[in-house]
């Protein structure tokens, strides 16, 4: 019986020894899988190595210049203050005013209020708010990232419907949009 007992008790130290390697293996390459990723965001982003700020300067809005479209007073700050928001959620990154290692810039080029379809007495029954924004990004750490793109997207409202009073939900949808797209663009290399 004491012979049956050593046997079983070297049997459960060897079980116990089994599992504390098997714990420092999964430990070790759990470690070694999150070393290896560098910087990497779970929003998608990959910030290359030694990035630390970005910088995003005002978007001048240049939308009044075009044929068709008009100018938005406020539009230029409300945009800045939307993209620096989405950067700041998304990434560690810090702001800063000068000297970013990532920098964003550019103008909002169209702000346009279009009709998109007619009833049967040719009247307008929809109507699209475009909102286009040129963008110029510059990576400090790696020029090979650098672009200028023309970003947009729009909101669609009933005609009946006066631009005033939806313009506040129409420029969140908008901006969201647009801003996701430069962060996809320019972190995220979608």
């Amino acid at each position: 019986m004491e012979f049956l007992k050593e046997h079983y008790i070297e049997k459960l130290n060897n079980i116990t020894l089994n599992h504390s390697k098997l714990n420092l293996i999964i430990y070790a390459f759990t470690s070694l899988l999150f070393l290896s990723c560098g910087s990497y965001s779970f929003t998608g982003a990959s910030i290359p190595e030694g990035t630390k700020t970005f910088q995003v300067n005002f978007f001048e809005n240049d939308a009044g210049n075009n044929l068709g479209s008009t100018f938005e007073p406020g539009l230029d700050r409300d945009f800045t203050l939307s993209l620096q928001n989405i950067l700041q959620n998304q990434t560690n990154l810090q702001l800063v005013s000068i000297d970013g290692d990532l920098v964003y810039e550019g103008e909002i080029i169209e702000y346009r209020v279009s009709p998109m379809t007619a009833t049967s007495d040719l009247t307008a029954a929809q109507n699209r708010l475009n909102m286009s924004i040129n963008v110029r990004f510059l990576n400090q750490k790696n020029e090979e990232d650098n672009f200028e793109r023309r970003f947009s997207f729009y909101f669609d409202y009933p005609a009946q419907t006066q631009l005033q009073s939806i313009k506040s939900e129409a420029h969140d949808i908008i901006f969201e949009r647009i801003t996701q797209d430069i962060f996809n663009a320019s972190l995220a290399k979608w």
